[in-house]
């Protein structure tokens, strides 16, 4: 992401909004390991802002929250049929609101 256009702790709360924090491996109809809640981070002060921002769901749903909060693993690209997913089968089972992303 890029943080010159989106301030993190509005990425996380697009993030919260978007899905059941306290699924355990799953997420909507899709289940397995792939499908679990979690953060990826890129140093302690995105840690620490992903912690506060667990912290304050769980205590705002009053329910314990699955999300982990791990260092990010090194990025690659999905293969080309994973590419424009959507849009080549129009298919989806969780589509993001994206305008909280810009509002």
């Amino acid at each position: 992401y890029d943080a010159e256009k989106v301030p993190y702790e509005q990425l996380l709360a697009t993030f919260w909004a978007e899905h059941d924090p306290t699924q355990v491996n799953r997420q909507g109809p899709d289940v397995g390991s792939q499908y679990r809640t979690v953060i990826f981070v890129d140093g302690e002060d995105q840690r620490a802002g992903a912690e506060a921002s667990r912290a304050r769901v769980a205590e705002r749903i009053g329910r314990p929250v699955a999300t982990t909060i791990e260092d990010a693993p090194p990025f690659w690209e999905a293969e080309d049929y994973h590419q424009q997913y959507l849009e080549k089968r129009g298919l989806a089972s969780c589509t993001p609101r994206l305008a909280t992303a810009t509002s």
